[in-house]
Formats: structure tokens, C-alpha cells, sequence
């Protein structure tokens, strides 16, 4: 029943999902401005962020974390690789798998796009503060590790690296 004066809500304004597409949507747009002023492809950005300080990755699963299809992602790292910023690496027991690690040069060229989106982060939460905005991490945190292995498991297990 809808109170006087006031407009009905959509389904959409209470619906997870929406929210956190509209939260994303909004909050990755601010940044992707300044990605794009530094002269950075969205694109680019995902891929060495992801890898920087992280031990060399599948494409699979680096294809999750930067939620890229891997067809795209593939063309992302050819481009990536042309100009030395990642290497790809064999696996040492699986031959069908192939690991991908920032270089030294792509870590630098990151480097300072890190510090501008910590700085991005901290004003996006500052309003909300230090115990909710840990509050907020750890529960998407939570959500994300539930809801990955349970695609995983819909998807039996396989993974394409």
C-alpha cells in the first residue's frame, strides 16, 4: 500500500543486483575518466591492476577477476605483451594452461594509476567511514566467494584457461 505523499518504489530501487550494477556503474565511471586522461584503455587498467602483486595467473582466472570474456581479454594481453608490460609463462605440469605475470614495465606504468584509485576509493567511502566501509568490503568479499563457486559448480567444475 503506498503512503500518502510518497512515490511507489521500483523494483528495481531494493533490488541487489541493480544497486550494485548502479554502484558500479557510477563509481568505476568516476575513475575510468582519469584512467582514460592518463591514457589508459579501461581495458588495459583491469589487466595490470589485477596483476600487479599477484603470482602469475591462468587467463581463466584472471579472465573472472577483470569479469573480461576471454576472447577480449586475449586481444587485451597480444596488446599488452607487444609492448612489454605483461609476459605469458607455460605451466609447469599442464601444458594447456598458460599463466600471465605483469612485468617490471607494467608494474611501473600502474604503479601510479594504483595510487590515484586508492586515492578515488578513499573518497567514495570516506562519507561512510572506516568501520562500514570495511563492513561493505568484507560482505561483497563474502558474496563474490559464495556466488563464484557456485557458477563453478552449475558449470561442473571446468574451467577454459
Amino acid at each position: 500500500m503506498r503512503k500518502a505523499g510518497k512515490t511507489p518504489a521500483i523494483f528495481v530501487d531494493d533490488y541487489l543486483p541493480a544497486l550494485l550494477a548502479q554502484a558500479s556503474h557510477l563509481i568505476s565511471g568516476e575513475f575510468h575518466r582519469i584512467v582514460t586522461a592518463k591514457g589508459f584503455t579501461v581495458s588495459d587498467w583491469r589487466v595490470l591492476a589485477s596483476l600487479d602483486g599477484a603470482d602469475p595467473m591462468s587467463i581463466g582466472a584472471l579472465a573472472r577477476l577483470t569479469t573480461m570474456k576471454q576472447p577480449t581479454l586475449t586481444r587485451v594481453l597480444d596488446r599488452l605483451e607487444a609492448r612489454g608490460q605483461v609476459r605469458r609463462i607455460s605451466h609447469e605440469t599442464d601444458r594447456r594452461i598458460t599463466l600471465i605475470a605483469i612485468t617490471p614495465a607494467g608494474d611501473k606504468l600502474v604503479s601510479g594509476l594504483i595510487d590515484l584509485a586508492k586515492e578515488h576509493e578513499h573518497r567514495v567511502l570516506q562519507p561512510f567511514g572506516l568501520a562500514r566501509s570495511n563492513e561493505l568490503k568484507k560482505t561483497l568479499r563474502q558474496m563474490i566467494e559464495m556466488h563464484a563457486s557456485l557458477v563453478q559448480e552449475s558449470a561442473g567444475g571446468d574451467e577454459e584457461e
